[in-house]
């Protein structure tokens, strides 16, 4: 067993997520509504586009679905490719063609990206459009993949290639899973009409291994007050320390360290609420600057206190303790008040929000698995 999986179940308790309640209750009503629903369309769909995110290609996966949707024509989207680490995405390209699997890493914020996808879906199609007049093309994924932006962009390109067609209210986007909890149709095509589904972001009702559910709740896939910020900051620098990233930030700490003690000096006092981009709001660039100088800190911090530790990484006890410091080092970083109610709240908060938008750099979390094998006759 890693020292991370060690770490899990010794600092973050034995958490179970499941339908029935347990320890962590992180299954909503709608959702099983929701999948009866999705269950019952897919086998009307002619194509499937599965919505994962770049960052855990395989633990935001709905295994509930998998059966059903490995019978179907299907493209699984990687969406915020932008956020995955590039080095790596390749492989998993890689994977997925050896698993016989169509797969696109995508942004779905990007025209020309989706457009891609969709050129690749009339490719899957090309036999069924000169037979079937009509044609659907399901949407599905676990919550906050980024279904609801891939069929807005869509809905932008199918306008603009149809601009006589009737007007169709844009999907829901929204910062937390589950905004979306119903199926809605629009169509994207004439002649022959293409329909796209979107569908609720589903997950399963049960996930027995415990770190899938930490990195789903990383994602955001999961809403951060059912597992608890604490919880996930806790897993995402037992992740860091394990994969040893902190100690890539040495040129980031060496370069910034003398302008960062000056701003000390200065007293210069960072606030990070607005760190969350706000809809139809410019980039400030006193904003950007402000950003960029609190994760320059908390690098530097979270690179000082691994470049220093002289334990062994592999042992959980001494991964405990040096996670405990770089919660002090961090709220330090991000000038939070050692008197402050829910500091360590705080901090957790601001640190997960920074990895979220990708501040801290591109990451996969999860690993590739073995290429798969197929026995030749």
């Amino acid at each position: 067993m890693s020292s991370v999986n060690k770490i899990i179940k010794k600092c973050l308790g034995e958490m179970s997520f499941n339908t029935g309640g347990g320890a962590i209750n992180w299954y909503p009503g709608h959702m099983a509504a929701a999948t009866r629903a999705i269950n019952s369309r897919l086998k009307l769909a002619d194509l499937v586009i599965e919505v994962r995110d770049s960052r855990i290609p395989l633990s935001s996966a709905n295994q509930d679905l998998q059966p059903r949707l490995s019978s179907k024509r299907r493209v699984i989207a990687l969406n915020k490719k932008d956020l995955a680490n590039p080095n790596i995405m390749h492989k998993w390209v890689d994977y997925f063609d050896s698993c016989k699997q169509d797969c696109l890493p995508i942004n779905a914020h990007s025209r020309s990206s989706v457009q891609k996808l969709l050129e690749l879906v009339e490719l899957k199609l090309k036999e069924k459009i000169a037979k079937e007049p009509t044609l659907l093309v399901m949407v599905v994924g676990v919550p906050n993949v980024g279904k609801s932006a891939l069929i807005n962009c869509i809905h932008q390109i199918a306008s603009s290639r149809f601009p006589v067609q009737e007007k169709k209210k844009r999907a829901k986007v929204g910062p937390l899973p589950g905004v979306t909890q119903d199926i809605a149709g629009f169509k994207i095509a004439q002649r022959p009409s293409i329909y796209v589904l979107d569908t609720p972001g589903v997950l399963v009702p049960t996930i027995s291994d415990i770190e899938t559910g930490l990195k789903l709740a990383l994602a955001g896939s999961v809403k951060d007050s059912v597992v608890g910020e604490e919880r996930i900051a806790q897993y995402l620098l037992a992740v860091l320390n394990t994969r040893q990233t902190p100690l890539h930030w040495r040129n980031v700490h060496n370069n910034t360290l003398k302008e960062l003690q000056n701003e000390t000096d200065n007293g210069s006092d960072y606030n990070i609420k607005h760190l969350l981009p706000k809809r139809r709001a410019l980039p400030d660039a006193s904003n950007v600057h402000y950003v960029e100088g609190v994760t320059k800190e908390v690098q530097c911090a979270l690179y000082s206190t691994l470049s220093e530790f002289q334990g062994d990484l592999q042992d959980e006890n001494e991964l405990e303790i040096l996670i405990e410091k770089q919660f002090e080092a961090l709220q330090k970083a991000l000038k939070i008040s050692s008197r402050a109610n829910e500091a360590r709240m705080m901090v957790s908060k601001k640190f997960l929000t920074l990895f979220r938008a990708g501040k801290l750099g591109p990451f996969i979390l999860d690993d590739v698995p073995n290429p798969v094998v197929t026995s030749k006759s």
